[in-house]
């Protein structure tokens, strides 16, 4: 019997051609500034046409002291100095995913500096489970209205001059998408520098096995792409925080899911890690907000804005 032929995977071919054009002309290749934000382990970027001065701002992070219950705009106001700074112009706000560990300051942005607010369309599984989990009444839309745009699989965007494929990649959530522009590729957090390994799947709509094959779509793309990763950690014994990394490093050493490592056995390892972590320190007042594409709830009749903590029910 025949073995049955994989459908070709046109998103991911769109990929690897604009990975190859940009490698092909090194002048053009995205300039990508990094902003670490050490209290929730998160890295956004500013990514720039070097022929345009077009930019895109990917996975921002709003400050929030969840003991008292105070947002800020520090980290925020890092991106907006460097962007102006620099004379950029933001056309695009982007997020990987619905982070679960920070709250996004991409409305706050936007008030700055512009751009078009996206996620990928799967963005509306989110809402629905996480709005039946809080609660949310009838004036929360589940249709991701709060979005400017929803990113379809293998969809084509540019910023400036610079070429870019949203690529759907679920598993640690069902609405992860990476974003290739140029040689450069935003994973969210499907991966991490090769000596952590990957993202836990542990989450509503997680999934190791989905996971897994969403891995092998992006570590099927050219060596030389540039991969910059929206956490680090810092791995045992070593010392300084790390988020770019290449295509090839991580289909060599990555220490979950390096070549040669099969489905079932990432599947194991990646659940019984699962089993031993617990729920990320701002899941809750992250969800809530992110779902709603970073906006705050409404201020109640006293004036205030109130996030809900769902008692015994995650």
């Amino acid at each position: 019997m025949r073995e049955p032929i994989s459908p070709p995977d046109f998103a991911l071919t769109k990929a690897k051609s604009i990975i190859e054009q940009a490698l092909d002309a090194p002048a053009s290749r995205p300039q990508v500034k990094a902003f670490f934000d050490e209290a929730t382990f998160t890295v956004s970027y500013v990514l720039c046409d070097p022929k345009s001065s077009t930019c895109a701002i990917i996975d921002s992070v709003l400050d929030y002291d969840a003991a008292a219950g105070r947002t800020s705009q520090r980290s925020a106001d890092a991106l907006i100095a460097y962007v102006m700074d620099q004379g950029l112009e933001v056309v695009w706000q982007l997020e990987t995913h619905a982070h679960a560990d920070h709250l996004s300051a991409a409305p706050y942005l936007q008030s700055a500096l512009g751009g078009r607010l996206a996620i990928g369309e799967n963005i509306v599984r989110v809402q629905e489970t996480f709005g039946n989990l809080f609660n949310a009444g009838q004036d929360f839309a589940r249709d991701g209205r709060q979005f400017d745009h929803l990113f379809k699989d293998g969809e084509l965007f540019s910023i400036g001059g610079l070429q870019a494929v949203a690529l759907h990649v679920p598993g640690h959530t069902p609405a992860c998408m990476a974003y290739v522009i140029g040689d450069a590729i935003f994973v969210g957090d499907t991966l991490f520098m090769p000596d952590y390994g990957t993202a836990r799947c542990d989450f509503p709509g997680g999934d190791a096995a989905t996971l897994f094959a969403s891995i092998q779509r992006l570590l099927a793309l050219p060596d030389e792409g540039r991969v910059f990763l929206c956490h680090d950690y810092k791995a045992p014994g070593r010392e300084v925080f790390a988020w770019e990394t290449t295509i090839g490093a991580q289909r060599r050493d990555n220490v979950h899911v390096h070549e040669g490592v099969g489905q079932a056995q990432f599947v194991a390892l990646r659940e019984a890690r699962d089993r031993t972590l617990d729920m990320p320190r701002l899941l809750l007042p992250s969800v809530q907000v992110n779902m709603r594409g970073g906006r705050l709830p409404e201020p109640e009749a006293n004036g205030v804005r109130y996030l809900k903590i769902p008692l015994n029910a995650v």
